[in-house]
């Protein structure tokens, strides 16, 4: 939902259903806990594989590789190829990469001043 602004400023003929099916498929992608690692350490900087898989720690090969293609297909990561031997790759975010960065930046900094009221939360409503 949008404010009446936002909604007028909306082109008559926008896909909603398409933009809103778009925007489940993305949250889908990112919200994991390795995305949202590997935005946070690629968006400290440029990265390659092995250096981002030891920064994140516990995340296997195969998790990293799908993560990494997931986010660079939904344009937040860019894959450069450099022609060496053995090859050389590495893993920056984009500008779009680094919009999302913020946002995930803003979350951590709700977690970190919300922490006790959230624990309280759970200590109150028991056992799971």
């Amino acid at each position: 939902m949008g404010t009446r602004q936002e909604i007028s400023a909306i082109p008559p003929d926008a896909d909603l259903a398409r933009a809103d099916s778009l925007a489940r498929e993305i949250f889908t992608d990112i919200a994991n806990k390795w995305a949202l690692l590997i935005i946070e350490f690629v968006g400290q900087r440029t990265m390659r594989f092995s250096e981002l898989r030891d920064a994140i720690g516990g995340i296997s090969h195969k998790m990293l590789t799908q993560n990494l293609r997931t986010l660079e297909r939904n344009g937040l990561i860019t894959r450069t190829v450099y022609a060496t031997i053995p090859p050389k790759v590495e893993y920056s975010l984009t500008e779009a990469g680094q919009a999302l960065r913020t946002v995930v930046d803003g979350m951590c900094g709700w977690t970190q001043e919300y922490l006790p009221h959230i624990e309280a939360a759970r200590r109150d409503f028991g056992p799971s």
